[in-house]
């Protein structure tokens, strides 16, 4: 019976082994296709873009609404704002940002003096961040606005950056629209000006909008476990800090919610777009999905009325950047959640955090790594120690297995029955040996997903040729080793009565081995790690044992 479950566990391992191998065989080649295929990225300021298409359902509306203004002419200007950790494009056609680029991410490490472009508007992608005044902007147009430069950039000394566009209705509506950029920050704040100095009070509110198409994820990830990054909406709710709407659900579900506060968002691997409100403010979030597939995550302010010859603000926040977990909990509640470690979160969670403890003091993410592994390993010494001393017991019974093997060849249940008793005697769990690797998973399968989504690991080096623990190891060092170490580890294990077992166990290192040669090598130096101190720890238990034999 013990028999019978070993060999199924062995070949529903293989099977789930097989299938991930085939889906990370079908990933590589599928990203090495589209990477053939990409064409070289835009560098440097943007010449032009086409306006923003508006239609009914892309603008949000007021009943009291001003008269329209008149439609902006095509090829509207672009100004260019530079911090140190932001490279903004603003059209001047209704003020929106329809560029944002992160001068501290680099898109590839092939490619480290080019930036990583998280917005653009042009025919690759179609991803933009838009804000308004109800009453001002509309469906029949945007209003056109005016800046003292066409170009800002934060000076070395300063620490903040504020950028003025300027505009007047025919009614004597002064705007004054400003975003205010900080240095080393990812956020920046929006704040309308309005001056009255109409002979009638004006009614208005503000609203922010993130407008994405369905192009693919820049930085997209399937691995070799089955699991893909997500691409998709996100936004709090009354009920929920962090609630997802996958794209595909916004036609049907959109999101429709009014609270206090709140944010809504577009994620993607490694770095969002996030609009944040007045937290103050009772807001309405919602969503439209137009008939072109364009997505579009919005929030609106409460209405304000202001009179004659007076004057009123809005503000906002406007977040564009990577997906740091403690900079987004600053920002708004529930916002770090975009930072997904999947069902696993409450192991990876602490995974991470001791990450960033040990990096700190190391000062490099591969060592960090490798701290994690030993102290993980210290935490589960006792518990491996029973494991290997299973096992170890298994290898000094060994031969009398054998002989009960011999000796019942033709009565598989007198066999069985006979096996059962010696291990009862020896008290030996001949499930045991498995305890090691069960133990194992839960802790690899959070660390795998703390990898593939901690911007913090994305091009970070390690040693030598290592300089992307996020990646796979360029030169398959580190799978051949895992292999090698796991080779090792099975010598020093009991051979399987059953031929057929032990025949599929000398197969499994080179399964795995070629499994993991597409994981990433922060992934790989964990299990090497892992595999070395098993091996030094099993290798002395065992000969302990074998003494008192």
């Amino acid at each position: 019976m013990t028999k019978d479950i070993q060999r199924y566990l062995l070949l529903a391992a293989i099977g789930v082994l097989t299938f991930m191998l085939l889906t990370e065989w079908v990933h590589f080649r599928q990203k090495q296709h589209e990477l053939a295929e990409q064409p070289a990225a835009t560098t440097g300021a943007i010449q032009s873009t086409a306006p923003v298409t508006t239609t009914n359902t892309e603008m949000p509306t007021l009943a009291t609404a001003a008269a329209p203004v008149a439609s902006p002419t095509a090829g509207s200007p672009l100004i260019s704002v530079r911090t140190d950790v932001l490279d903004i494009k603003i059209d001047l056609n209704g003020g929106d940002i329809v560029y944002a680029a992160l001068p501290k991410h680099s898109v590839s490490m092939e490619k480290p003096d080019q930036p990583f472009v998280l917005m653009q508007q042009d025919a690759k992608r179609v991803y933009i961040a838009q804000s308004g005044l109800l009453g001002i902007d509309t469906a029949a147009g945007r209003p056109v606005y005016s800046a003292t430069s066409n170009s800002f950039e934060l000076q070395p000394g300063m620490d903040s950056l504020e950028v003025e566009l300027t505009y007047e209705t025919l009614e004597k509506l002064q705007i004054r629209k400003r975003y205010i950029f900080t240095r080393g920050e990812y956020v920046a704040t929006l704040n309308y000006r309005i001056d009255n100095l109409s002979p009638t009070p004006w009614q208005g509110s503000l609203w922010g909008q993130l407008k994405r198409d369905n192009s693919e994820d820049p930085n997209v990830v399937s691995g070799g476990l089955g699991m893909s990054s997500y691409l998709g909406a996100a936004a709090s709710t009354a009920t929920q800090t962090f609630k997802k709407f996958p794209f595909d659900d916004l036609a049907e579900t959109p999101l429709k919610e009014s609270m206090t506060g709140g944010w809504v968002s577009i994620i993607q691997h490694y770095f969002i777009g996030a609009w944040i409100p007045d937290a103050k403010s009772v807001n309405e979030l919602s969503s439209v999905t137009t008939a072109d597939k364009m997505h579009i995550l919005r929030f609106t302010s409460p209405l304000q009325t202001i009179n004659s010859n007076d004057s009123g603000e809005f503000s906002a926040r406007f977040y564009a950047g990577p997906k740091d977990q403690y900079a987004l909990r600053d920002i708004a509640p529930g916002l770090e959640l975009s930072v997904d470690y999947g069902w696993l979160w409450m192991i990876a969670q602490p995974i991470f955090w001791l990450l960033m403890k040990i990096h700190g003091a190391v000062g490099n993410w591969g060592w960090a790594i490798v701290g994690v592994t030993v102290i993980v390993k210290i935490l589960f010494f006792g518990l491996n120690a029973k494991a290997y001393k299973s096992m170890a017991n298994m290898r000094k019974v060994q031969p009398k297995l054998l002989e009960i093997r011999e000796r019942y060849a033709d009565d598989r249940q007198k066999q069985s029955q006979e096996m059962m008793n010696l291990y009862k005697t020896e008290k030996i769990n001949p499930l045991g040996g498995c305890l090691p690797i069960l133990v194992q998973m839960p802790v690899f399968l959070a660390l795998y997903w703390v990898l593939q989504e901690s911007v913090e690991l994305r091009h970070a080096p390690w040693i030598l040729w290592i300089n992307d623990l996020s990646a796979m190891d360029p030169y398959l060092v580190l799978p051949l080793l895992m292999g090698a170490s796991m080779f090792i580890q099975q010598k020093l294990n009991p051979a399987p009565p059953d031929p057929m077992q032990a025949k599929i166990m000398q197969w499994m290192p080179v399964m795995f081995t070629f499994f993991f040669l597409w994981f990433p090598a922060g992934l790989v130096l964990y299990w090497v790690v892992n595999n070395t101190l098993s091996i030094v720890q099993q290798y002395i238990i065992t000969k302990r044992i074998v003494k008192d034999v």
